[in-house]
């Protein structure tokens, strides 16, 4: 029971972690939301935002200036919390994999090997709370940015809402935090 609770938990840990490395990498936090009739899709990402035209499939990218210039603050906090989640869930995973009982590391000692998986849970709780405010904190700014405008109805020809890269943070979020649970509630 425990080791199959440890592998599922293995399993689940490293495909969150993916989904965070991802969302992290991808360029479509912010995707337009018009329902007119559209020539081009516009994405925008922590790092850069990207058009791609609807006729020819060519897309284009603009990086933003530079990593210590000025940002908006929902991109800076965003950044911070995004890559720290990354880190502790990649750190996380490497503690996992020496504590898995299937591994021969420190065969002969089970209680530090169970103490290596409980401490990659609490590690992976750290990181998907932090991923997890990381990508509301965004979502949440989005949208308070599309509800001000309309409020105060001002149309700038582009809507924006939430992208696919900000529901695969929430998603590997989640998942680590599942993992988490698994490996300190359930595995005792």
């Amino acid at each position: 029971m425990s080791s199959a609770l440890q592998v599922t938990a293995f399993g689940l840990a490293l495909v969150s972690t993916l989904f965070l490395l991802l969302a992290t990498c991808t360029d479509c936090w912010m995707v337009n939301a018009d329902d007119s009739l559209e020539v081009s899709h516009k994405c925008r990402g922590l790092w850069r935002e990207c058009v791609t035209n609807m006729q020819d499939g060519v897309r284009t990218c603009d990086q933003y200036d530079s990593i210590l210039s000025d940002h908006p603050v929902k991109i800076v906090v965003t950044r911070t919390l995004i890559i720290t989640a990354d880190l502790l869930a990649g750190l996380a995973l490497a503690t996992l994999v020496l504590g898995l009982d299937c591994i021969n590391f420190l065969k002969e000692d089970p209680y530090v090997k169970l103490k290596m998986c409980y401490g990659a849970g609490v590690i992976l709780c750290a990181g998907s709370i932090l991923g997890l405010i990381g990508s509301v904190w965004y979502a949440v700014d989005v949208y308070m940015e599309r509800a001000m405008l309309v409020s105060h109805n001002i149309f700038l020809g582009v809507h924006y809402d939430f992208g696919w890269s900000c529901w695969l943070g929430m998603a590997g979020s989640m998942g680590c935090f599942v993992a988490s649970i698994l490996l300190t509630c359930c595995l005792y």
